[in-house]
């Protein structure tokens, strides 16, 4: 409802100042696309006063654009070899909708505060970046700008060709990876931050009912999920092993009056116990057919959160309920009700958490996208660069365009194989 409402206020918008020819000056299209630019990009000087420290850092980040690049061939590669071995089905991350990186039409992306509010930072970081070094390098800035679709979906800095062409070399490789040194850097900072806030937060023993297994006694009376015990047979429980403690006493057979808390209001439930599945083991006592949110063993996992392993599942973390059934670190990444049984030292703590978690994500994420050794990704103007530079040294000025064609579109055959084939291969 929220996007169609969007499209519908966009293309009314759109047309009305297409038809009227609107801030001509500012705004331009393309087909359903619109440029929205501004020439009033003074405020970028401010980065010359810090010239040599953002040299500095740009040329640390052209080595670590490199390496980024050489990896992402690599995983490109590998990802390619896997698709043709395995032949995997065609299931929802091989749908074009969910190949691009948008809120809304992602979806494993949801549409949420912290979604947006990440997805606009990380556009402002990446084009702050280029905006920056065009300065300190004396690279004139035409305009600066937002591309919108309904929704924005894109930001571009507009340099001067001329003083981009005549900037060459380093000057230029700086300017060009700034964007993704931004994002890189600012998506390592913001899931820092996070691992730190959440070895803040405190799990509980709450009795907290995370699902029912369907066909048992609590499925049966209607014992909602996502809810709490607060009493059973009328004695007051805190904790997954009062709930234990009293059910220990049960047999199959026996009734047991449970009090049971959602959104606020108790009710209560009337269960027969039964015995337990045998795939849980032999207990004498009875079963009601709940299991509980473990915050235990989720706090197990924010503490491996900080080792290059544990940054591998945060960048997994959107797909892992719809790919994987892996629920565990939902609670980072949109509002779930098991929040409200953590500790945390501060009120707003999971929305801040939420928000890091989506600022380093999309960061990482734009950041290594556009490291891909292809034209036009920032990742491929740089290997054109390096490619000129080394041919015209060598003597080989000639071929340095056939090389960076050659290998632009090798980047792009693999990325489409890797979308197509389990389409293809299914047929």
């Amino acid at each position: 409802m929220i996007i169609a409402s969007c499209l519908g206020i966009y293309a009314v918008t759109a047309a009305y100042i297409y038809k009227k020819n609107l801030f001509e000056d500012h705004i331009t299209f393309f087909g359903p696309v619109m440029l929205i630019r501004t020439s009033r990009v003074s405020f970028f000087d401010i980065f010359t006063r810090f010239s040599t420290f953002l040299r500095l850092y740009g040329t640390l980040g052209v080595t670590m654009v490199v390496g980024v690049s050489a990896a992402m061939v690599g995983m490109l590669f590998i990802t390619l070899q896997y698709t043709i071995v395995t032949q995997p089905e065609p299931g929802a991350i091989y749908q074009l909708p969910n190949i691009l990186v948008i809120p809304g039409v992602n979806q494993f992306i949801p549409f949420t505060f912290a979604v947006w509010f990440a997805f606009v930072t990380t556009l402002i970081i990446h084009e702050t970046g280029h905006a920056a070094l065009c300065r300190v390098e004396g690279i004139g800035l035409k305009s600066i700008g937002v591309i919108l679709a309904a929704i924005p979906i894109g930001a571009f800095v507009e340099p001067e060709e001329e003083d981009v062409e005549n900037a060459g070399g380093m000057r230029k490789a700086r300017m060009l990876g700034a964007g993704i040194t931004n994002n890189i850097v600012a998506g390592i900072i913001c899931f820092a931050v996070m691992v730190l806030l959440l070895g803040m937060a405190v799990p509980t023993a709450t009795p907290y009912i995370y699902g029912v297994y369907e066909d048992y006694p609590a499925y049966a009376a209607g014992v909602p999920m996502n809810s709490v015990i607060t009493a059973v047979n009328g004695i007051s429980v805190g904790s997954i092993e009062d709930v234990a403690g009293i059910l220990e006493e049960t047999r199959p057979g026996d009734i047991i009056t449970i009090s049971v808390e959602e959104g606020g209001e108790v009710r209560e439930y009337g269960i027969v116990v039964t015995q337990w599945p045998e795939e849980l083991g032999v207990h004498d006592s009875g079963f009601m057919g709940v299991y509980y949110y473990d915050a235990g063993r989720v706090k197990t996992v924010f503490d491996r959160l900080g080792t290059p392993l544990g940054a591998m599942y945060l960048m997994n973390t959107p797909f892992a309920d719809i790919l994987y059934r892996d629920s565990t670190l939902s609670i980072i990444k949109m509002n779930v009700p098991e929040t409200a049984i953590w500790d945390v030292p501060f009120r707003h703590f999971w929305e801040i958490i939420q928000i890091l978690f989506w600022c380093g994500w999309f960061n990482i994420a734009v950041g290594t996208f556009n490291a891909i050794p292809m034209i036009p990704l920032d990742g491929g103007y740089i290997m054109k660069e390096g490619v000129e530079r080394l041919f015209k040294w060598g003597g080989w000025s000639r071929y340095a365009t056939y090389v960076v064609a050659s290998v632009t579109w090798l980047m792009l055959f693999m990325i489409v194989s890797i979308v197509a084939l389990p389409h293809l291969l299914h047929l």
